[in-house]
């Protein structure tokens, strides 16, 4: 274990960071993938300092093999343009890069700063980067290269303690940006690591201020606990935590008003941890919604627009959540399929050209009675005329 010091404005030499070496941090380099690799090399032989950084390190250090490598670095967005030819420059506010090879995409940041505080979006050092990230076991940097692993704020320790500890003040962390509490929530479940008295507090107290977050934010965020084997854990511990509400506001309803929904949608999740999901379009979120519509659908090829009373079904149910129309076009295909009725392409295409229109309220997604009547299998799904309900 080596110490990384920094020389302050009087000349006092203080300590910064702890850099643990292979035989400490126990990451096998063959789980790291090589294109990373060469993307830090390319970086630290221009001169600029580069690591791996959040939960791929973590993830490395638990033994898992992550599914994304994300890298930070001192070169700014287009210098670091200039050294890759399949990258490009994102980001409107704080510019990242995406290099690309093959199918494969790596992002790369540049170090921020602390000048205009936690919202700023100006580049600065690694010390100054790493107190911006959430939790220590996120804010971890790894040279493969050099194999070290480099800990400005406790995270080596906190893994090995099994706790997940907020690095950014609980008077602020989730008044800043409330899709923390999510982000705590997944890592708890996913690890299996404990959330302190007080972090637990603060989210259940702040939960409500998700309610403020874009439908687009809230998207991404629900895409990745769909895609993640721990699935279940997760929307279990936000259900908890009064976070799921939030995030999809009519499951959450009806897994407390119906206890056989409960169990019937997390059996659905659980089954993304256990079958194999290969990631096609559409997949996970057959899962999310498969339940719901095995609720209020009448299985029946010759009932008229079919199709699109059954996809606007569920994008009311999935509110706020708001998935591209292909995704969910995707997925209430495979939905259809497993009930032997086959969607038309020309049929899809034809609907989707159309915008949907018209006002989409939560609370418009209901189960219907148990027996509903034959010809008139959507009144419970039609569009409220008090924009309160």
């Amino acid at each position: 274990m080596r110490i990384r010091y920094a020389t302050e404005q009087d000349g006092r030499s203080v300590k910064k960071a702890i850099v643990y070496t292979q035989d400490e941090h126990g990451i096998t380099f063959s789980a790291v993938d090589p294109k990373a690799v060469y993307v830090v090399e390319r970086l630290q032989s221009s001169g600029y300092e580069t690591y791996i950084v959040g939960g791929a390190v973590r993830d490395l250090i638990l033994g898992k093999r992550p599914k994304d490598f994300d890298i930070v670095s001192a070169a700014s967005p287009p210098r670091i343009k200039k050294l890759f030819h399949q990258a490009r420059i994102i980001g409107q506010r704080f510019r990242l890069v995406h290099v690309r090879f093959g199918s494969k995409i790596f992002e790369v940041s540049t170090f921020r700063s602390l000048r205009d505080g936690l919202t700023s979006n100006t580049f600065g050092t690694i010390e100054e980067d790493v107190l911006r990230r959430d939790f220590t076991l996120n804010a971890l940097f790894y040279d493969p290269l050099k194999q070290l692993v480099v800990d400005y704020v406790g995270g080596i320790p906190d893994i090995r303690k099994k706790q997940i500890r907020a690095i950014i003040p609980l008077a602020t962390i989730f008044s800043d940006d409330p899709v923390r509490m999510i982000r705590a929530l997944k890592y708890a479940a996913s690890t299996g690591f404990t959330l302190p008295l007080p972090l637990k507090w603060k989210i259940k107290q702040q939960a409500p201020l998700l309610a403020g977050i874009s439908p687009s934010r809230l998207t991404e965020e629900l895409f990745k606990i769909i895609h993640s084997p721990a699935a279940a854990q997760i929307v279990e511990k936000l259900v908890t935590f009064g976070v799921y509400e939030f995030l999809q506001p009519n499951a959450t309803r009806l897994m407390k008003e119906q206890a056989a929904f409960r169990i019937r949608y997390m059996d659905s999740l659980k089954r993304i941890s256990y079958e194999g999901f290969k990631g096609a379009p559409g997949e996970a979120l057959a899962v999310l919604i498969e339940d719901y519509l095995e609720g209020v659908i009448q299985w029946d090829s010759e009932i008229p627009d079919q199709y699109k009373n059954t996809f606007m079904a569920a994008r009311r149910f999935i509110l706020p959540m708001n998935p591209p129309r292909a995704e969910l076009d995707q997925a209430i295909r495979r939905i259809f399929k497993a009930h032997g009725i086959i969607i038309k392409k020309s049929r899809v295409s034809e609907w989707g050209r159309r915008s949907f229109s018209g006002t989409l309220n939560p609370g418009d997604a209901q189960l219907p009675p148990k027996d509903p009547p034959p010809q008139r299998p959507w009144r419970h799904i039609q569009k409220s005329e008090n924009p309160a309900e």
